[in-house]
């Protein structure tokens, strides 16, 4: 039973939504091993009231203070320019009608597309990206769409203002150049602080990659990086922040390499603490 702990509500029931999930089942970009694709089934699967409550460590109900909806899914059977066209065209929609969209990949190259269509009403947007890596090659085997690139995109067209990553242990001296270059602050996992709090000044997109935690917490993604951060990190850092979020995408999810539906698990508890701070900032 799909519910997201109890807090959906049926699309037909509704005057007006705050918070609406897009699913985006698409792996075409992945570099090495697909299976992102199946990422928002599993995080749905795992949603079900019947195991989880509406409630966010930080006490917000999400079933009773704000209006949370399912859109489906972005149509990803055709080719690629025609996904990338839909999800800007279905997250442009939802953020359009004044609403947050939680867009569940599917590989990192998705963010380019949603980010380009946020960045279409939030002139001055930040992004917050959590990731093992910057995803900030200028191609990757020739494709300049790669997951590993949509950050590169992202910063070449101008679409936000400030970019800060978290997480980096798996750079090039390329990637560090272009982080130079726009200016980049990047908090690597072996510089990760204590007691984490980031405060964004504009309207703030978040970008979470899953290979962002060691993968002893989150074993179902394609590309292992040891080192990586804890979930109790993790969310200590989106319970601290002081932003206002307008939209967030999680991404990478890999059920055919997940062990007991630990990461998917993992992926939906994040969905529940961001949406808390979205409700309760």
């Amino acid at each position: 039973m799909t519910d997201f702990g109890g807090a959906l509500k049926n699309l037909s029931e509704v005057k007006k939504y705050k918070l609406a999930i897009v699913g985006v089942p698409f792996d075409e970009k992945s570099s090495f091993r697909r299976g992102a694709a199946a990422g928002p089934e599993a995080i749905r699967r795992v949603s079900t009231g019947k195991c989880y409550n509406p409630d966010t460590e930080l006490g917000v109900d999400l079933s009773e203070e704000t209006v949370l909806v399912d859109l489906g899914d972005v149509d990803t059977s055709g080719d690629m320019l025609k996904t990338f066209a839909g999800i800007e065209d279905k997250v442009g929609r939802v953020v359009a009608d004044g609403a947050v969209p939680i867009i569940l990949g599917g590989d990192h190259s998705i963010t380019y597309p949603a980010v380009k269509a946020v960045a279409g009403k939030f002139k001055s947007l930040d992004l917050l990206h959590l990731d093992a890596h910057p995803d900030m090659y200028q191609d990757l085997y020739g494709d300049r769409l790669s997951h590993a690139c949509p950050m590169a995109r992202i910063l070449e067209d101008g679409l936000v203002k400030n970019l800060v990553q978290v997480g980096i242990r798996a750079t090039t001296p390329e990637m560090e150049a272009m982080a130079r270059k726009y200016r980049v602050r990047t908090i690597t996992a072996r510089e990760y602080p204590e007691k984490p709090r980031l405060e964004f000044k504009n309207p703030l997109y978040i970008s979470l990659d899953l290979d962002v935690f060691d993968p002893a917490y989150a074993p179902g993604v394609s590309h292992h990086e040891p080192g990586g951060l804890t979930s109790r990190q993790v969310l200590d850092l989106i319970q601290n922040l002081k932003a206002r979020i307008v939209a967030f995408d999680l991404v990478e999810l890999n059920p055919s390499r997940d062990v007991s539906e630990i990461t998917a698990s993992l992926a939906f508890k994040l969905i529940k603490e961001i949406a808390g701070k979205i409700v309760r900032p």
